[in-house]
């Protein structure tokens, strides 16, 4: 015991440490990319046997794998700018959080719990639900879904982690455990994997994410876990998986052109902005819930 809580508390090289989550964190990332292609052929094999396999799922599951192409450069870009700003801003925080394994393990548990109140906001807030609304639009639940991201997601993530870094958490832990939370997001995202026992109470598990996509009246804003599911099960935002849910949007986008895919809600946006009477309806469109209708329209339906 003693041994590990030396381990635990004992400052490590700072040069050494980052240096090492920089390219475990990578690596793990990259090695998830990797079974989750794997896992991906895997389930289209799957659906071919079980003659589930169609021409709308084949393009869908390609539809979601092309969104990577403007959210990698996106990517590029903004983490980027986020290691130099956070780096920066680092330097001017008096208080600083112990540069350890303890520290790292807190840093992880907070990154999970931001993780948590930013994919709550990216549902409640509309402006946010732009970008959001592009992992949601799929009418199929397979590991491609894991890749069909927003190239406005990247903004959002570095902008709710800001946080912990004016906590004086190092930026490095700051993205290693923003990059594992990340990479466990792709084994969750199937239809293969059924309930897993007691993991179920803990973890956020594929069971789980499938509410999560689902579009069923019970089913939705429900289950934002990252890797802990505890999150929601605290706050009242957690379902159980009692039936097959029906996945994508409550109004179906059915497009497969990756520009519609990006931009399909901002035209949507857009049309409720102009019809808006007053500065109070525009506020309202842009940062209540999606499906926020001004009282006189809700009278005259």
């Amino acid at each position: 015991m003693d041994e590990l809580m030396y381990y635990l508390v004992t400052p490590v090289n700072l040069a050494s440490i980052t240096d090492y989550l920089e390219y475990m964190s990578i690596d793990i990332y990259d090695w998830t990319l990797v079974f989750a292609l794997l896992f991906l052929i895997v389930e289209l094999t799957d659906d071919a046997l079980t003659r589930r396999f169609s021409g709308e799922r084949f393009f869908e599951t390609l539809s979601s794998l092309v969104t990577q192409i403007p959210f990698y450069f996106t990517e590029v870009v903004v983490f980027s700018a986020a290691v130099y700003g956070y780096f920066t801003i680092y330097e001017f925080i008096p208080w600083k959080m112990p540069v350890n394994t303890m520290g790292f393990l807190l840093v992880l548990l907070m990154a999970d719990f931001t993780y948590y109140v930013e994919h709550l906001c990216l549902h409640r807030v509309r402006l946010l639900w732009l970008a959001h609304s592009v992992h949601h639009s799929s009418g199929v639940m397979n590991t491609a879904t894991a890749f069909r991201f927003s190239l406005f997601d990247p903004v959002v993530s570095a902008t709710f982690h800001l946080p912990l870094l004016l906590l004086g958490f190092h930026p490095m832990f700051i993205f290693a455990a923003e990059i594992l939370i990340q990479a466990y997001q792709f084994w969750i995202h199937n239809e293969m994997i059924g309930k897993l026992g007691p993991l179920e109470w803990v973890m956020n598990t594929p069971s789980h994410h499938r509410v999560h996509h689902g579009s069923d009246k019970e089913y939705i804003d429900k289950n934002y876990g990252g890797i802990l599911i505890i999150w929601d099960r605290i706050f009242g935002t957690f379902a159980k998986e009692d039936k097959i849910p029906t996945y994508g949007l409550a109004t179906p986008m059915t497009s497969k052109n990756p520009i519609t895919v990006q931009f399909h809600e901002f035209y949507k946006i857009f049309r409720d902005i102009k019809n808006a009477k007053g500065v109070g309806e525009v506020m309202g469109y842009v940062l209540r819930p999606p499906g926020w209708q001004p009282e006189h329209k809700n009278m005259k339906e």
